[in-house]
């Protein structure tokens, strides 16, 4: 008698994902805003612009969290990773001065786990609530033949609006202008292919205590989301460019953001470098340029201000309780970081 084939015996359960999915929608619905018209349980969502904005342009980012899951899967912890989806979109469409309003997220796994799926969309649900947009939907797809047992993956999608004319691109920078950071959390969700490689190669785990600190709630503290701040201080200052620090470090992003024949000029000693950093450089033998060209080494968000304006960003920042820190200044010269 020939084997009697299902979708279940192949490796996908239907109805498990169903049961999954519905269960998220009293979640998901913390975030909905007055805007949504149609949301998670359909086949797409529905978000009407309204009449908030007199010529509004759409921002949209794509982004995921890179081998940082592999650390969250390695300690059975998922409650954060979420968060750094979200924040990684957030922050890259902030950049030019888009107001986050929804996002999406896609959950490909092996075989779909009902309590790590609920875990990450807590988290991406808290980052929805703290970027204050509508977790609009997304999608979840359970494939055995493309991971491992236990193994996931993410990707995040957000969508911001900006009126024309406050479009922040980084054309109005002149030299004098100052570059003013905002600290990072840590590592955020950049590096962590180095990061492994380097705990790995010295056989420590992911759960040792260093330094007094235990490793695991240091890589996985997810990825600040500096939204409320940034949006306050657009509706009060001239910011000329924003950029998120990401892959890359300061020495990588900040330039996107400069007009030709413009470069930067950071003082490093203005920042301080969490002991994260310094822990990976020294155990891993990693040469200090290398350090700021893959890592954010404790500044998360950058601006670029005129110099009459640095003191009005220290003073509102205090009020959120974050701390700004003027780094450098633009200069004439080739669209690069001179770090000094």
């Amino acid at each position: 008698m020939e084997e009697q084939w299902t979708y279940r015996k192949a490796g996908v359960d239907i109805d498990a994902a169903e049961k999954a999915l519905r269960s998220i929608e009293g979640l998901a619905r913390r975030t909905w805003r007055p805007e949504l018209l149609a949301g998670i349980g359909g086949f797409a969502g529905v978000f009407a612009i309204g009449t908030k904005w007199k010529n509004p342009c759409l921002v949209a980012g794509s982004d995921g969290v890179g081998t940082k899951l592999k650390v969250a899967i390695a300690l059975d912890r998922h409650d954060t990773v979420g968060i750094d989806l979200v924040a990684m979109c957030v922050n890259d469409i902030l950049c030019l001065g888009a107001e986050p309003v929804f996002f999406l997220d896609y959950f490909a796994c092996g075989r779909l786990k009902s309590e790590v799926f609920q875990s990450v969309l807590q988290g991406i649900v808290q980052g929805c609530e703290e970027a204050r947009c509508t977790l609009l939907g997304g999608e979840t797809a359970e494939m055995p033949d493309m991971y491992s047992e236990g193994e996931y993956d993410l990707a995040g999608f957000a969508v911001g609006i900006v009126e024309r004319e406050k479009i922040v691109g980084g054309k109005n920078i002149r030299a004098g202008d100052v570059v003013v950071g905002f600290p990072s959390s840590g590592l955020h969700s950049n590096g962590f292919s180095l990061v492994r490689k380097v705990l790995h190669s010295s056989r420590i785990g992911f759960d040792a205590q260093v330094e007094g600190q235990n490793l695991a709630e240091e890589l996985l503290r997810p990825t600040k989301i500096y939204v409320s701040l940034v949006l306050s201080l657009l509706q009060e200052l001239e910011i000329k460019g924003m950029a998120h620090v990401t892959g890359g470090g300061m020495v990588e992003n900040l330039p996107r953001i400069l007009p030709s024949g413009l470069g930067v000029v950071v003082n490093r000693r203005e920042i301080e470098v969490p002991w994260i950093f310094r822990f990976i450089q020294e155990v891993g033998k990693i040469p200090e340029e290398e350090m700021w060209r893959v890592f954010n080494m404790g500044i998360g968000f950058t601006v670029v201000v005129a110099e009459e304006e640095v003191g009005k960003i220290v003073k509102r920042s205090v009020e959120y309780g974050e701390k700004a820190l003027p780094l450098g200044k633009i200069v004439k010269g080739e669209r690069r970081v001179l770090l000094v």
